[in-house]
């Protein structure tokens, strides 16, 4: 029974790596809707994967105990000043990753959206991006896709200079400026 046993816990280690890897560079990710119960936009409306195509887009995945922790890469986008035809921010709330109150979150989220008049602010409930895209759960997430939605940069955790500048020019690459 032993050797059954050491074998399952070593396919399960090895399988565990592919599991949290998410998305490549370059993946297109599964279209994903937040609506109702699973989530949405500050007005309520549905915000749809699909959303991204058109333009050069960068989500922040945030969980909201990691709400300032790439402030200085929003900082840097919005002074970039990106062509609003050509580029859009979507800052994606990780609501089921704290213990705070949805309400608070929401209100604490009404004073981002001040700050950051451009991006457009979303709810998820249910993890759902972390699911389907496989995206790191608890923690502050940078992606930016091209035009046709592929994955073009990520950054899981705190963005160093070095990173920010790196997302910056692949913005840049990819809107043609």
């Amino acid at each position: 029974m032993r050797p059954m046993k050491t074998a399952l816990t070593l396919a399960v280690w090895l399988a565990a790596p592919m599991a949290w890897a998410g998305l490549d560079l370059g993946q297109i990710p599964k279209d994903v809707v937040l609506e109702g119960d699973l989530g949405g936009r500050l007005d309520s409306t549905p915000w749809r994967g699909k959303e991204m195509a058109g333009k050069v887009t960068v989500i922040f995945y945030v969980d909201p105990d990691e709400k300032e922790l790439n402030n200085e890469a929003s900082d840097a986008l919005q002074k970039e000043n990106f062509p609003r035809d050509k580029y859009q921010t979507f800052a994606i709330i990780n609501m089921d990753a704290t213990w705070l109150p949805n309400f608070a979150i929401s209100a604490a989220l009404k004073e981002k959206q001040e700050k950051y008049p451009t991006a457009t602010y979303v709810r998820d409930y249910q993890k759902v991006l972390v699911k389907a895209w496989g995206i790191a759960d608890d923690n502050s997430d940078v992606l930016a896709f091209d035009k046709e939605g592929r994955l073009v940069f990520k950054k899981y955790g705190k963005l160093n200079k070095s990173d920010i500048q790196e997302l910056i020019e692949t913005i840049r690459g990819h809107i043609g400026q």
